[in-house]
């Protein structure tokens, strides 16, 4: 299965609200993730709240975004998902 975002809230501070494709939903803070060239201007809180979903994941005007996959393992660290991509990848 892909996993991909369904809907996102911004929810305050530089965390949103996710919703995925499989049911699982919760709140990522992305605080530590906004450095480098593409994140740093993610931490104006007004740019980071104009966030779109685009291609199952969330994306900014900038071209910064974040794959689904790890915005999935932030919110279920220890699911089915990610074990099953963790062997996929090793095999």
């Amino acid at each position: 299965m892909f996993i991909h975002v369904t809907n996102a809230r911004y929810s305050g501070e530089y965390k949103i609200w996710l919703s995925f494709n499989d049911g699982t939903e919760g709140e990522v803070d992305l605080a530590s993730e906004l450095y480098g060239q593409v994140f740093e201007p993610l931490k104006d809180k007004e740019f980071f709240k104009s966030f779109e979903l685009e291609g199952h994941t969330l994306s900014w005007s900038n071209g910064a975004d974040f794959a689904p996959e790890f915005l999935y393992e932030q919110i279920a660290p220890n699911s089915t998902f990610k074990r099953s991509f963790a062997n996929a990848q090793s095999a």
